[in-house]
């Protein structure tokens, strides 16, 4: 028997003869892909043949880099380090969201992604989509509200004080559409969600005191007419104001008439402000 060193030439020797490399093979027919290959890579073949596969030296294991967080803006222990900013985060990115979209069309997931936290994270807080809408409504509600009560009203006359909150108003809706459009979307579906706030009907019921304080005051001195309702004059005040913004868009179109220049607004609010005093006027 052939040693294996002889062995193991006899495929080079054969091709520089002309012979099919193939020959050496134990097989008597040569595999399709023989036809295509050169010389070389024949010979090759039938060295590996005859002497079976070269041991590959054994693989050393390749440590993988450590993860980097995605370049998302996110931070993962943010929530555990600022809890209020995480919150405070998610509420703006998601009022931004409902008012575009409403609520039927806002999605949790394009809401996360645009903050600086994770889905999760939103139902951790806010339970689910509805929970989050509610919490934005009740701090819509809220920012009004804790507004209203900065102003120095008692130290005005009662109609100089009605004037002013009638101003306040008027402005407010005038410089947050979304308020108003957050308002508009929540009627759509029948209040429901204001129905389910534990905060929003408390929270509310100081406008109208507030009211009712001006006008006892202006009844008492002579300068309003008694047997008005305040709640009459709240909703004077903000259907006013609320129309001012919510058809801005019709009135455009129908009239040729842009509500929101500054003009027209000043106008209109001189108007507002004439009309409420006008109508408790004695």
């Amino acid at each position: 028997m052939p040693d294996a060193k002889n062995h193991a030439v006899a495929g080079p020797v054969s091709a520089e003869r002309g012979q099919d490399p193939a020959v050496v093979s134990s097989s008597s027919e040569p595999e399709a892909g023989n036809l295509h290959r050169s010389a070389d890579e024949q010979v090759s073949v039938a060295a590996e043949v005859a002497d079976g596969p070269a041991m590959k030296p054994a693989m050393k294991p390749v440590r993988k880099p450590a993860m980097k967080p995605a370049k998302s803006g996110r931070n993962a222990s943010s929530w555990s380090q600022d809890p209020d900013g995480v919150r405070r985060n998610i509420l703006d990115v998601a009022r931004a969201e409902f008012v575009e979209n409403g609520l039927s069309g806002a999605r949790v997931d394009e809401i996360a992604a645009k903050t600086k936290t994770s889905k999760r994270m939103i139902y951790y807080y806010f339970t689910d989509k509805e929970g989050l809408y509610r919490a934005v409504l009740e701090e819509a509600y809220s920012q009004i509200r804790e507004l209203e009560r900065t102003l120095d009203l008692g130290t005005l006359s009662p109609p100089d004080a009605l004037a002013a909150l009638a101003g306040f108003t008027f402005d407010y809706h005038a410089d947050h559409a979304d308020f108003v459009r957050l308002v508009m979307i929540e009627n759509i579906h029948h209040a429901r969600h204001l129905k389910m706030s534990g905060t929003i009907g408390a929270l509310n019921s100081s406008a109208i005191d507030m009211i009712r304080e001006i006008y006892e005051r202006g009844v008492a001195g002579g300068a309003f007419r008694a047997g008005i309702d305040p709640m009459n004059i709240h909703l004077t005040i903000s259907a006013l104001s609320f129309y001012n913004v919510s058809n801005r868009a019709s009135i455009a179109q129908v009239f040729a008439h842009d509500m929101g220049a500054a003009p027209a607004r000043a106008d209109r609010r001189a108007s507002v402000i004439d009309t409420v005093i006008r109508s408790v006027r004695a």
